[in-house]
């Protein structure tokens, strides 16, 4: 079956027919041909491929920077519009050619609703076109520039874990993220280690072998053998071993995952996108549809990916932390070749302010060109190395205050965990506060030297499920992800067996379905400690409608129902076990006072997790 592109260039007046399954692979063809490809339904994403100039990574003129695609997708039926930036992609093929030049461009669309797509091309040439501000900047490439044409879509068809039955993530302004599909609200519980899980011998570049810390590079050795017959592989049966990590985690019941993209002069210095070490407006194609191919694997098994674009040691690394040219570039390119998928974050940087002087400005800059850029505004967070307060509140350019920030990636440094309820909740509180509310995940609970030690050293889990885990989410936290401290194996460096670690995937598997089977409403409840008296307690609540009261351990709780009416009931959940709910000592209490809430069934000293909802009848 075919459909028909209108082709709207000038001098050529042609039309030309593509079909849905013909490759556009390695084919040479005249300049202006276009090509639609990939799954054409809801959420999945889809390619538009242009025959355009030829042309090569380290050629002149430069096709990173010297080209500018921009494709405009329309949605006539609902008006909805994307202006989405498009890349250099080499002979089309690159992830496994290894290709360096070729004559394919594309964008990439990620389409919220099932029916007719238009798309125009606006394709520019000139130098340092690609980070120009001006829509007219350079001049038109000719056959390209102008070109029309439109495709369908169908509805999607996937369901359970994959995204792409969910829709995309939204920040709706709340401190939860949203499917736009579904709209199921969002909870995440991942790994935010290893930092260099992108350092990974299967993936092209001399990075493996320019004497930087080769010794960090990985093999994912230990995870081969959760590689799937189907799963996707690059280059004759390369990437199994990361590709049946991320099958681990998602099997374990994680859902996120993180990786710095670029850490050169960083504590590994084999992950970047450029074609060398010391080059910075030079994209390694192959590599990055590599990468590509392992997010997308990511995104098809439910997995959030956390992108952390920088990290301390050289979050000034482009133009001396200026929004110049080579920071424009980088996103650009992070934006054009990944933000299709649909559950992301854009972390500023990982640590910003620790050791290297950053201005408001700076971090106000930085996040603008993500959100103006960004054609799906995917979510924005930095992390702390300083506390971003001068971040908070909606963005005033000519006052210069807030951001284009939509929450913020915590970082704490207790070896028990103890502040991740306290830190969560202040920003949670400041940024209500400044009009603005932030979505606020624990990204890296614990210390640098301990934090998540492997099982054999900590088989109960203790303090990481009640200090960590649940003090994030019942702050009102949008969940955590878990650093490995670097004074133990499996570190956040060296880390490539994330089996060490299974007893407490375990206990984030069930902390995820406690919130899910009893259909909790976590995005309208909010933090309230001090409703319960004994400070080993959470209490996070829908005042009226709904309590949950966290104790740490055994012990006598009371809890504050003074302004709520009727009669609740009281029943227990194990979060060291999970199961269904079970009644305790004391089945139900009257609300117009503090009331003693009993003890959990059997209770046997641990922690416990007291749900009172109003009692039927």
């Amino acid at each position: 079956m075919t459909h028909l592109f209108r082709v709207a260039a000038c001098s050529l007046g042609l039309l030309l027919f593509v079909s849905h399954a013909a490759s556009v692979v390695g084919a040479r063809s005249e300049l202006g041909g276009a090509s639609i490809s990939g799954e054409q339904k809801q959420w999945h994403k889809v390619t538009l491929t242009l025959n355009g100039p030829q042309a090569s990574e380290d050629g002149t003129p430069n096709p990173f920077l010297d080209y500018r695609l921009q494709v405009t997708f329309r949605h006539p039926e609902s008006g909805l519009t994307y202006v989405v930036p498009g890349y250099f992609a080499a002979d089309g093929d690159a992830g496994n050619t290894s290709a360096t030049e070729g004559d394919k461009w594309r964008a990439h669309l990620a389409p919220d609703h099932a029916g007719k797509w238009t798309y125009e091309v606006s394709f520019r040439q000139g130098p340092g076109v690609a980070v120009a501000d001006a829509a007219d900047a350079g001049k038109p490439v000719n056959m390209l520039d102008g070109l029309k044409g439109s495709f369908e879509v169908a509805k999607t068809d996937k369901s359970g874990r994959d995204f792409r039955g969910k829709g995309r993530l939204d920040y709706v302004g709340k401190h939860h993220l949203q499917f736009a599909g579904n709209h199921e609200y969002f909870l995440k519980a991942g790994v935010d280690a290893p930092e260099n899980l992108l350092a990974y011998k299967d993936f092209d570049g001399d990075f493996k072998t320019d004497g930087k810390k080769d010794n960090l590079i990985k093999d994912w050795a230990p995870h081969v053998k959760d590689w799937k017959a189907g799963d996707p592989t690059w280059q004759d049966g390369k990437g199994k071993g990361l590709i049946g990590a991320i099958n681990y985690l998602a099997s374990k019941g994680l859902n996120a995952f993180s990786f710095l993209t670029l850490n050169i002069e960083g504590d590994d210095r084999n992950v970047f996108p450029y074609t060398q070490y010391d080059q910075r407006d030079r994209i390694d194609c192959s590599r990055m549809d590599q990468w590509e191919t392992v997010f997308s694997h990511g995104t098809k098994l439910g997995m959030y990916l956390h992108f952390k674009t920088l990290e301390a040691e050289n979050v000034n690394i482009l133009d001396n932390g200026q929004l110049g040219p080579q920071r424009k570039l980088y996103y650009r390119e992070l934006i054009a070749r990944f933000a299709h998928h649909l559950a992301l974050n854009w972390n500023l940087g990982e640590e910003v302010g620790l050791g290297h002087k950053v201005s408001t400005k700076q971090k106000q800059d930085w996040a603008r060109y993500f959100w103006e850029n960004d054609p799906y505004h995917h979510h924005i967070v930095i992390h702390n190395g300083d506390n971003h307060f001068d971040l908070l509140g909606e963005y005033d350019p000519a006052a210069g205050t807030g951001s284009a920030l939509t929450g913020f990636s915590l970082q704490t440094s207790n070896a028990d965990f103890r502040s991740v309820h306290g830190r969560t909740l202040e920003y949670l509180r400041r940024s209500d506060k400044a009009g603005k509310p932030w979505v606020v995940a624990c990204d890296e609970p614990g210390d640098a030297s301990h934090a998540l030690i492997p099982d054999e050293e900590d088989p109960t889990r203790d303090n990481a499920r009640k200090n960590a885990l649940w003090g994030n989410l019942m702050a009102g936290g949008a969940g955590v992800e878990w650093y490995f401290g670097y004074q133990h194996a499996h570190s956040d460096l060296t880390c490539q067996d994330y089996r060490v670690r299974a007893k407490m995937w375990d206990q984030c598997r069930t902390a995820l379905a406690f919130f899910k089977d009893n259909k909790i409403p976590f995005w309208d409840m909010t933090g309230a400690d001090e409703l319960v008296a004994d400070q080993d307690a959470y209490c996070f609540c829908k005042p009226g409608e709904l309590y949950l009261v966290y104790r740490k351990h055994a012990g006598d709780t009371k809890l504050d129902l003074s302004g709520a009416k009727g009669a609740f009931e009281v029943q227990w959940f194990n979060p060291r076990a999970g199961g269904a709910l079970k009644p305790g000592s004391t089945r139900a209490v009257n609300g117009g006072s503090v009331v003693a809430i009993g003890n959990p069934p059997g209770d046997d000293g641990g922690d416990w997790l007291a749900v009172l909802r109003p009692q039927a009848g």
